[in-house]
């Protein structure tokens, strides 16, 4: 059986029952597994050899404990250093750094915690209408509240289904909250005017978790970035280009793509063009990520709010959260991060 990136789009709960799943064929039946995989921690947790490639060839081969413990390439060492789910379960505290974030909000510089909330949520409900049920309803999201202060990083986790994606779609304005609201800077953003709300949503720019939705097929990878400097009317035509051809080189790709489509670049490509997109109006980086990666939250994040079935159970500081989690549900997601056999 061949798996390539099996479980990218699911949460760690879940990517453990389907990974165990596996490894029951692989037990009752000897079925053989090839594993292609960018996650160094579950290949070390769920693979008997790793085989390390570059640029179309092979560099390393070895055992899991070989590969992580004592890497003879540079460019597995290199793998090994930037391994979020090796480094999420480590003892001590992981300094954060820089993020791929969900919304970015342009918000100034300041030092964590050390200023109002840039973005407020207070008491978010959404109900949706179950299609074919008259007057059916479900709660999507149930009294959500959080805040998210200048020059921070804030993590929303949980299982598929929680209402991470329904939150933060309501704070983009995509969705109509059934109650509550959330404020960019003290502005409702659902209770504006037209022009506030513009105003206000030109502070949040977003990178959506697929990479193939949410860029149009029909445009040139320069027309997708340059597509909010566009809409707000920034810069002429020359002073645009060049703007995407430095946003290209912060994600590390070719300025040859920029007359590319979307169907000729890779899924990682894409993604890398949507953080591009993002970045374009220069948002001065206070990200809320919402991610199932618990790993790369223990690396990058300052508070974590994690979500089950619509609501808030736990929301903290990210050392309080990793090393001393209060609920239940927050510790089986702890769990489930791989890797920890083999954590510095």
């Amino acid at each position: 059986m061949i798996v390539d990136e099996p479980t990218s789009a699911l949460d760690v709960t879940v990517q453990r029952q389907i990974l165990n799943q596996l490894q029951t064929l692989v037990d009752a039946r000897g079925t053989s597994l090839l594993f292609v995989t960018h996650d160094l921690g579950l290949a070390a947790d769920r693979t008997d050899r790793i085989i390390v490639m570059s640029e179309g060839r092979i560099v390393e081969v070895g055992i899991p404990a070989q590969i992580l413990l004592a890497p003879r390439e540079e460019y597995t060492q290199r793998l090994v250093a930037a391994a979020p789910s090796v480094a999420a379960t480590a003892a001590g505290a992981v300094a954060p750094s820089s993020s791929v974030p969900t919304a970015a909000l342009d918000g100034g510089t300041s030092e964590p915690g050390a200023a109002e909330p840039i973005l407020s949520v207070r008491n978010l409900r959404k109900e949706f209408r179950l299609r074919g049920q008259r007057g059916s309803l479900v709660t999507a999201v149930d009294d959500v509240s959080f805040t998210v202060a200048r020059g921070t990083t804030t993590a929303v986790v949980g299982e598929s289904g929680s209402g991470k994606t329904t939150v933060a779609r309501m704070i983009l304005g995509l969705e109509d909250p059934t109650g509550g609201e959330a404020l960019i800077e003290g502005k409702s953003i659902t209770g504006s005017n037209a022009g506030d709300r513009r105003g206000l949503l030109r502070k949040v720019q977003p990178v959506f978790q697929d990479p193939y939705g949410s860029l149009d097929p029909t445009f040139s990878i320069e027309r997708l970035i340059d597509e909010p400097l566009r809409i707000f009317k920034v810069g002429g035509k020359e002073s645009r280009q060049q703007r995407v051809a430095e946003l290209l080189d912060q994600v590390a790709l070719p300025r040859t793509v920029a007359q590319r489509r979307p169907n000729e670049l890779s899924g990682g490509q894409r993604q890398r063009v949507a953080i591009a997109r993002a970045l374009a109006l220069e948002p001065e980086l206070t990200y809320l990520f919402i991610t199932h990666d618990l790993a790369v939250v223990r690396q990058i994040a300052h508070n974590v709010v994690v979500m089950k079935s619509g609501k808030v159970i736990e929301n903290g500081d990210v050392d309080q959260v990793f090393l001393a989690p209060r609920d239940d549900y927050t510790k089986e997601l702890l769990g489930a991060i791989p890797g920890a056999a083999f954590a510095s």
